[in-house]
Order: C-alpha cells, then structure tokens, then sequence
C-alpha cells in the first residue's frame, strides 16, 4: 500500500483477508437478470477469488445460477421481490424500496458482507439509495460519479468526474473531487503520480466562473503534498487527450460531455457502416479493413469500460450502464473486483480527510489576513 494512502481505520487491506464478495443487484438493468447472472460467468472463469451476493426474486435467480456450473457454491441469493424501474423517480424509491433488489444489494455492503456493490438500475435512485444507506464519508459535501474515457494517453483511459451525482459543484466540491479522481487513477489505472485538470472553458487563468478560479487555486495547493500533478485548466478537446489523466468538472458539464461523447460514438460507428456498405468496392475495402476495424472496435468499445464508481461515500458502488450485456457487466464486475483488492474505499477515506484539512487551513489563512 503506497504510504501516502495508508488505510484511516487501521483494518487490513481486502487482498489480505481472503475471498473478495461482490454485491450484484440482478434486477433494474434493461436486459434483465438472465444478462446479469452470464456477466457473472464471465468474471467467475476469470477469477477464481470472487463471490457473489446475487439480489432479486430468488425463485428466478436460482434457476438461473442453477444453470451455470461456474458459479457452483459461489453465489448468495437474497429474495428481494421489489424492482427500480428506469422509470421510478429517486425520492419515491427512497420512501418506499425497502423491498427491492437495489436496497437489498447496498444493504450487504452497509452490513460489511460486501466490499462492492454493482447495479445497473436507475442511477438517481442509486444515488439516492447510496447516500441514505452508506452515508457520506466525513467531510463530503457532495459524492461524485467517475468514469473512464478512451484517450490518447498510454494506460488507454482518463478519469473523468463529476459526471452527473450532482449538478453544483463549488471549489471545496472539486478539490474533494481532484483528490478522489487522483486516487481512482492510482488505484485503477495504476498510475503513480496522475496528471490532474480542471475542466474549463480555456486555458487561461483569467477565463472561467469563480469558483473555478477558486478552485484551480486550492488543487494546485493540495498536489505537492496529494501525490498529483495539476497541469491546471484543460478544455473540452482534452478530455480524451494526453494533457492530463484525470479531468474534474461539475456534474452539469460532465453529464453533457458524458452523453454527447456516446451519442458522438455511435453516430461515427453508424456513418462508417454506412459508407462500407455504399457500393461493391466499398465493401471490398470493408473486408480488407476488417481486422483494424475489430482492433478499433475492441478499443473503443464502451462495453469494456462499463462502470461509473461512486465516490464519496462509506462503501464502494459501481453503476453499470442500463443497457449493458454480459460483456459489459463483466467489465463492470471486473472493474469492482480491482477496487476492492486494492483497498480503495479506505485509500479514498485518507484523501477526503486530507481535503477537509487543506479546506480548513485555507479557511483559517482566510481569517487570519482579514
């Protein structure tokens, strides 16, 4: 464990303590949970250590398990009858999902049975659900959604966050979020010393709102001492570029960016496909091209970058895209599976502690010059 991540409880680390269980909410996802439990199957051929704690209806789950000899005394199925809906709106599942798969699979984490919890339901209710049962770790104002994003860089992949818990941020809000994100990419990109920006609308210090300016002020304080580099304001164009590994921004501008990147994605997938097909030599250079474009493919592929984490909060919750298959739970599982061997939760404990700190100081030099 890198000693400037060392764990704030003193427990031991979860590769030390032997078979890493994961919480998987069967229900919710948009194919179901016959797709949930064949993404399981995958991740167990690949990795003999993992358990499972499978929530939903048990009667159809254990027909489903029963199925796959792979999972074959790997798997905890608790009933759960209720479903959230794509459709069910956070503050109703709130009041009344007691009974459902999703509250069912955050309450194993809650309870410590554990170490990760992974959905593909309804992400505001998730959120909700998330901050309700597992609390947000001290200090936090406001957890943040990460995700990776193809880029030019080596390992493949930046971080990106906030992109869509919440759609304020404030200075403080993004400092929290520079640390995190920093930690993610030790964490899950393997990354000693992560390059950090701050999303803008330029480069320029003078450019952008205040609590931007604000905020690129206090990330280039804390990264001397946060094992970071800040390379300070970054554009739209960087995002999946090299400038930087991990890009911080508000949850509003993330979503946008998050969804006009995947709409842009698949409109250049569409418009290649049609321009192979559009004449008889066309398609020839199709079959000609047919290994780079499988190579492109594989690269690009949303599916094996599935999982935006939640940060922030007393556990670890790994949101699955609603349309995911089993491919993509796999990654999302896999994903999972990483953070918990590494001993995240407890790393990302260390560095909003240490952000709460650096926000005090702050404060304190503030009062003191007034």
């Amino acid at each position: 464990m890198n000693a400037t991540e060392s764990s704030p409880t003193g427990q031991t680390p979860p590769s030390d303590r032997g078979r890493i269980v994961i919480s998987l909410d069967a229900m919710g996802g948009d194919r179901g949970p016959a797709t949930v439990v064949a993404g399981m199957v995958r991740s167990a051929r690949k990795n003999p250590d993992i358990d499972f704690i499978l929530h939903g209806p048990a009667a159809e789950l254990e027909r489903l398990v029963a199925r796959r000899k792979q999972l074959a005394g790997r798997v905890e199925i608790r009933d759960a009858a209720g479903v959230v809906t794509m459709d069910d709106k956070p503050s109703q599942v709130v009041r009344r999902g007691k009974d459902t798969s999703m509250w069912s699979a955050l309450e194993a984490v809650r309870q410590g049975e554990a170490t990760v919890c992974v959905s593909c339901g309804n992400t505001g209710a998730l959120m909700a659900l998330s901050m309700i049962r597992l609390r947000k770790l001290p200090g936090v104002n406001r957890p943040a959604i990460a995700v990776l994003w193809p880029s030019r860089n080596p390992q493949g992949f930046n971080v990106m966050l906030d992109v869509g818990a919440d759609i304020k941020a404030d200075e403080h809000d993004l400092l929290q979020y520079a640390l995190m994100g920093a930690s993610y990419a030790r964490n899950g990109l393997k990354l000693d010393c992560p390059r950090v920006g701050l999303l803008n609308v330029g480069t320029e210090e003078h450019k952008g709102r205040a609590e931007l300016k604000a905020a690129n002020e206090l990330i280039a304080q804390a990264a001397d001492g946060s094992n970071f580099e800040y390379v300070g304001f970054v554009e739209g164009g960087d995002i999946p570029g090299d400038t930087c590994d991990v890009i911080v921004t508000d949850g509003f501008t993330g979503n946008v960016a998050l969804k006009t990147g995947e709409g842009t994605a698949k409109l250049i997938g569409d418009l290649l496909k049609e321009a192979f097909q559009y004449t008889p030599l066309s398609r020839i250079a199709a079959l000609l091209a047919l290994t780079s474009m499988r190579r492109l493919q594989k690269r690009i592929d949303p599916r094996r970058v599935n999982g935006g984490v939640f940060l922030g909060l007393n556990g670890t919750v790994v949101k699955s895209h609603g349309s995911a298959d089993a491919t993509g739970v796999s990654a999302a599982i896999k994903l999972a599976y990483q953070l918990a061997l590494s001993g995240f939760q407890d790393k990302i404990a260390a560095r909003v502690a240490s952000a709460v700190t650096l926000a005090q100081d702050a404060a304190e030099r503030e009062t003191g010059t007034e």
